[in-house]
């Protein structure tokens, strides 16, 4: 069986190596600069949920562009030349800021003294989580730049702000005013689109804050401490195997503390992420005897979530499910 599912994974993965290279091949066309539409707001965003809320805010009066190719984990992307020449000629650039996006300050140098363009990032206004608490272990990163922009030091604080539905009211209302202050003109029309998308938000964040407050537990255990902004907004506690990035390895006393936690508290699933390899969670779940759930951080889509019109809200939904039945 273990064989089976070892050539299983495999061949999993060779699938999305492949789908990788097509997906890399095919997107050097895709931001090509006749993308810039002229009469409209052109907007380039540089991941999926601000994607997604640009798009729903702008409607008819915007042309928005996403910078990152689907299926890809934004930690591990960068923009290359023809990307920035495009944002240099939009009139908005959103990005999330609080660190997540490494490559900002060489970007928005790139971008050249000419150029117009407005740069936001959305992220301001949303109490930042200072990680290091959390998890003391996986900072030993300290000599990379982690975007220090606007003189913060985002070394240590948690990007990923999205996954909470408090947080991505504020970010929906910051890219909402953007756009009043680029073209005035359309306003009540930005307004009008805003205040359909922030009372989705309002009834998502009502729902997980009705059905989180009724489970048992309040522990997760999760690959990747991306959930910090959820845990703290609905009274959760995450207890993450890796850091803040991907590439964070864990220690074997980690894991050993981690599975003893699972143990003792009587947890039944650990969460990975799609876009992420779960190796470590399924050696930790085999070792702990518990069964494993996706958590999704929302950072993309994957090609068959795009093609089945899945959106921030659906997947935000399919983790509310996941979440109260661990938590149960």
């Amino acid at each position: 069986m273990a064989s089976y599912m070892k050539i299983r994974m495999g061949w999993k993965f060779g699938v999305l190596l492949l789908a990788a290279l097509l997906l890399l091949s095919g997107c050097g066309s895709s931001n090509s600069e006749s993308k810039i539409v002229e009469g409209k707001v052109n907007v380039v965003t540089s991941f999926y949920p601000i994607y997604e809320f640009a798009t729903e805010i702008g409607g008819e009066d915007a042309n928005v562009l996403n910078l990152m190719p689907v299926g890809v984990e934004p930690h591990d992307w960068t923009p290359r030349s023809q990307e920035i020449l495009n944002t240099s000629k939009a009139q908005l650039f959103f990005y999330n800021g609080a660190g997540l996006e490494g490559w900002i300050d060489s970007f928005l140098k790139g971008l050249g003294s000419d150029s117009k363009v407005k740069t936001v990032e959305v992220s301001q206004g949303i109490a930042l989580i200072d990680s290091e608490e959390e998890d003391g272990h996986h900072h030993g990163e300290e000599g990379h730049d982690h975007g220090h922009n606007h003189g913060h030091d985002h070394g240590h604080i948690d990007p990923h702000t999205w996954v909470s539905p408090k947080s991505a009211m504020i970010m929906a209302e910051n890219i909402k005013n953007s756009y009043i202050e680029v073209d005035p003109a359309h306003r009540e029309q930005y307004e009008a689109r805003y205040e359909q998308l922030n009372t989705r938000l309002q009834e998502l964040d009502a729902k997980f804050t009705e059905e989180l407050s009724k489970t048992n537990r309040k522990d997760i255990v999760v690959s990747h401490q991306s959930f910090g902004y959820l845990c703290r907004d609905y009274g959760l506690s995450q207890h993450s195997i890796m850091g803040l990035t991907p590439e964070a390895e864990p220690k074997a006393q980690d894991l050993v503390n981690l599975s003893k936690l699972v143990k003792e508290r009587g947890i039944q699933y650990i969460f990975f992420e799609e876009l992420v390899s779960d190796k470590l969670v399924n050696t930790l779940a085999s070792e702990a005897g518990v069964k494993t759930l996706v958590l999704n951080p929302v950072e993309g889509l994957t090609k068959q979530q795009e093609q089945a019109g899945e959106n921030y809200f659906t997947l935000m939904e399919k983790n509310l499910q996941n979440l109260v039945l661990a938590l149960q």
